[in-house]
C-alpha cells in the first residue's frame, strides 16, 4: 500500500447528531430506505479505493453491527473532539500508505463520484497537498469562508472570526477533502484546540499547509446539493420529498 497514485477513503461518521433528536446515530437514519452512511459508502466504492475506513463514535457498536458484513475498517473516536481528532484516529490504518486519502462526511448522501474524481484529477495536476470541495452560496451566513489571493486558497476563516470584507465572500468549505497521506497525519499532530469549542479541526490543516509553502487547491461544486449534510429530521424529510 505505497503507490503514490493510490486512493483510500476515510468517512467521518462519529457525530451524535444532536439536532436529529434521536438515540439513533445520525448516519443510521435512512434516506430512500437506506442509511445515510450506505449512500456515502456507495459513492466511496465508485472510486475503487484500496481501503475504506469509517470513523465511528456515538453508539459506535450500532454502526459497526449494521455494516459488519461490509468490506470496510473501523476506527473509534471517543470522545468526539472535532474533525481533526476524528481523522487522527485513522492513522494506524495507513501505515506505509503514500497515496491520497479522501475525507468524506457520513451525513452527506448526495455527493457524486464524478465530483470526487474531478477533485482527484485537480489534486494530481496541481501538486497540492490538500484539495477541498467548495461551493458558492448566495447567503453563506454562519459558514466558514474560503479566502483566496490571486485565485490561490490561502485560508479558511470561520464566520465569527471573519472581517466585514471576508463576510462578503460567497465561497464556503464543504468539509470534503483530498489529502496527501504523507502530509495529513504529521500535520494533524500539530493541530491544537485553542478555539471556542476546544476541538481539533481539519480546517486548521489549510493554514498549516500554506505556512509551509505547500499548495492548497479547490474544486467548486457545480451542484450545491452534493455538499449538503443532513442535520435534522426535517432536512431528511425534505430530501425524501424531493425524491432523492
Amino acid at each position: 500500500m505505497n503507490r503514490r497514485g493510490a486512493v483510500a477513503v476515510v468517512i467521518l461518521a462519529a457525530g451524535k447528531g444532536t439536532r436529529m433528536k434521536s438515540n439513533l446515530p445520525k448516519v443510521l437514519h435512512t434516506l430512500a430506505g437506506k442509511p445515510l452512511l450506505e449512500h456515502v459508502l456507495k459513492t466511496a466504492r465508485a472510486l475503487d479505493p484500496e481501503k475504506i475506513v469509517v470513523i465511528a463514535g456515538h453508539r459506535s457498536e450500532m454502526v459497526m453491527e449494521r455494516f459488519k458484513d461490509e468490506d470496510i475498517e473501523f476506527a473509534i473516536q471517543e470522545p468526539q473532539s472535532g474533525t481533526g481528532h476524528a481523522m487522527a484516529q485513522a492513522e494506524d490504518h495507513f501505515k506505509g500508505f503514500a497515496g491520497m486519502i479522501i475525507a468524506l462526511s457520513g451525513d452527506a448522501p448526495l455527493l457524486k463520484p464524478e465530483t470526487l474524481k474531478q477533485m482527484i484529477k485537480t489534486h494530481k495536476e496541481s501538486g497540492a497537498v490538500i484539495t477541498m470541495l467548495t461551493c458558492e452560496l448566495s447567503d453563506p451566513a454562519s459558514y466558514g469562508r474560503v479566502i483566496r489571493i490571486e485565485g490561490e486558497i490561502r485560508a479558511n476563516v470561520e464566520a465569527k472570526d471573519a472581517t466585514e470584507d471576508q463576510l462578503l465572500i460567497k465561497e464556503i468549505n464543504s468539509g470534503i477533502y483530498v489529502f496527501d497521506a504523507g502530509f495529513l497525519f504529521p500535520a494533524l499532530k500539530t493541530v491544537d484546540n485553542h478555539n471556542a469549542q476546544g476541538e481539533y479541526y481539519l480546517t486548521d490543516l489549510i493554514s498549516i499547509a500554506v505556512k509551509k509553502g505547500m499548495k492548497v487547491s479547490g474544486v467548486i461544486a457545480k451542484d450545491i446539493s452534493e455538499t449538503m449534510g443532513v442535520n435534522t429530521i426535517e432536512e431528511l424529510e425534505s430530501l425524501e420529498k424531493k425524491g432523492y
